[in-house]
């Protein structure tokens, strides 16, 4: 019998050829770089939580206005909205290096844009152009670490850009707290955003192109050359060999496209849904929210100094990176659907906790004896979203849609992420304004249940399953189950 090289059973025939987490320097300086797109997600997400404290100190007009706080914060959304939208598209026909290097650009023009701004409005702008850069990277970073990457290590490592970006929402705090007492404090914690940027735009000129765009653009002596960087010569030919083998199929299929495609074909239907519902899920959640308004939140739950909100967000924020870390580690081995059900129904547990603090904290709030109850909600709620929702949602996009799709589904699916989470923080002070605190999470505990069923109903295995596996597992989830398949879900389950 035939194995797909880099499958369990080839693996199982050759264990001296399964790649190790930390066995290749080289793709961890890829995964590394590339993982920086993370960084800047991270960090615009995390910094303007305490810059909006400092934006209202200086602009009367923005602390007059909840419309206004929740534009400059949503801005940057409605950007990540259209740049993933745009990024889809650009991984496909410039590939994913290219589409990183504009993504660069984009964000630092907006980094310099929000530090200059001498007026709300113009800050705006600023947002959108960051966002437009975030959205692109959010879409490339996971698809180029996936192409990369060697199946058995590959949700190590897509779930590394997940650690970047938690990584960046710690040191947004750190900044944040860094810049309290400095004059034109917003403006240095928004500009040095633009630092990443110019870094990862520098290093990325000196890496190569995805292997795997590289052959469907027919450009096999790169390929190769990238591959050689990848495997030793014991596996090298196997890879090779396999790579030639799919890239007539895949080089027809590509030329009989359409974006309909997507909808019309059940198979790569059921992958979207799949992959897109666990997008608008992560930020339904309320991610987004715990992000962005972490500092709000604390200061409503009764801690009302500037700096003790944002010291006790970056207590939040370390939680969130230590949880990603150990989703690294499980989601190879507990696998993505395991992982995803355990860390909802937390987020469920921790939700109604949150609830309970802050509605007992409004019933006595001559004492607010109970703000530490939500503060322990907070915590709770990363430490269990960041290994599960944290991660799963990324890897699981980057491996489900066929070579084909890949850039145009991930694109798509991301661009859901991006609208969920204006949706969410667009809508979130107004809904605590007319709910209460103690309300608004008590919806999201009963949007985290209905993510459980999602998950248990829609949501496939993919551990240790190589992409073309993953593609003949929806095959036969829409057509009927076969014994291959039934081989493949037992493989993904660690059978």
């Amino acid at each position: 019998m035939e194995f797909t090289p880099g499958s369990s059973g080839y693996l199982e025939l050759h264990p001296e050829r399964k790649m190790s987490f930390f066995k290749n320097p080289y793709i961890l300086g890829v995964t590394a770089v590339a993982g920086i797109g993370g960084l800047l997600f991270g960090y615009d997400t995390g910094v303007i939580s305490g810059a909006l404290l400092y934006i209202k100190d200086d602009f009367e007009i923005v602390n007059q206005s909840s419309f206004l706080q929740e534009t400059i914060v949503s801005m940057a959304l409605v950007g990540a909205i259209i740049g993933a939208a745009m990024g889809g598209w650009m991984n496909d026909a410039y590939g994913r290096k290219k589409t990183t290097l504009i993504a660069d650009v984009v964000f630092t023009l907006g980094s310099i844009v929000m530090a200059s701004a001498p007026d709300p409005y113009i800050l705006i702008c600023g947002r959108l152009l960051v966002g437009l850069g975030v959205g692109m990277a959010s879409v490339t970073a996971p698809v180029y670490i996936a192409e990369a990457s060697p199946s058995e290590i590959r949700g190590g490592l897509v779930s590394t850009n997940a650690l970047m970006i938690t990584g960046g929402q710690f040191v947004s705090y750190l900044v944040n707290l860094a810049f309290t007492q400095v004059p034109g404090t917003w403006r240095w914690m928004l500009g040095v955003a633009g630092l990443p940027a110019v870094i990862q735009f520098c290093l990325m000129l000196c890496l190569p192109e995805s292997p795997r765009w590289l052959f469907m653009q027919n450009k096999k002596d790169e390929a190769v050359s990238v591959l050689c960087k990848i495997y030793d010569l014991a596996r090298l030919e196997d890879e090779i060999d396999y790579y030639c083998a799919q890239l007539e199929e895949d080089l027809q299929k590509q030329n009989n496209l359409r974006y309909l495609d997507v909808f019309n074909t059940k198979e790569i239907r059921l992958a979207f849904l799949a992959g897109a519902g666990l997008q608008a899920f992560q930020q339904f959640t309320g991610i987004s929210i715990v992000m962005y308004y972490s500092p709000t939140i604390i200061e409503m739950a009764g801690f009302h100094s500037n700096e003790i909100a944002l010291l006790l967000s970056l207590i939040v924020s370390g939680l969130n990176a230590a949880g990603t870390v150990l989703g690294i580690y499980l989601i190879d081995y507990a696998g993505r659907r395991m992982l995803a059900l355990t860390s909802l129904s937390g987020v469920v547990i921790s939700l109604v906790i949150l609830s309970a603090g802050s509605f007992l904290n409004s019933s006595d709030s001559q004492n607010g004896n109970f703000g530490w109850l939500a503060v322990l909600g907070l915590a709770m709620y990363i430490t269990f979203f960041a290994p599960g929702m944290g991660t799963v949602p990324w890897t699981v996009n980057s491996e489900v849609y066929p070579q084909e799709y890949r850039g145009i589904c991930g694109g798509m699916s991301a661009t859901v992420n991006w609208i969920s989470s204006v949706i969410m923080s667009q809508s979130f002070l107004s809904i605590s304004d007319a709910l209460g605190l103690g309300g608004s999470f008590l919806i999201l505990a009963v949007i985290a249940v209905f993510a459980i069923l999602f998950v248990a109903l829609f949501v496939p295995e993919t551990k240790l399953l190589t992409f073309e596996e993953v593609e003949q597992l929806w095959k036969e989830r829409a057509w009927g189950k076969s014994q291959k398949t039934e081989g493949l879900v037992e493989r993904g389950n660690g059978s």
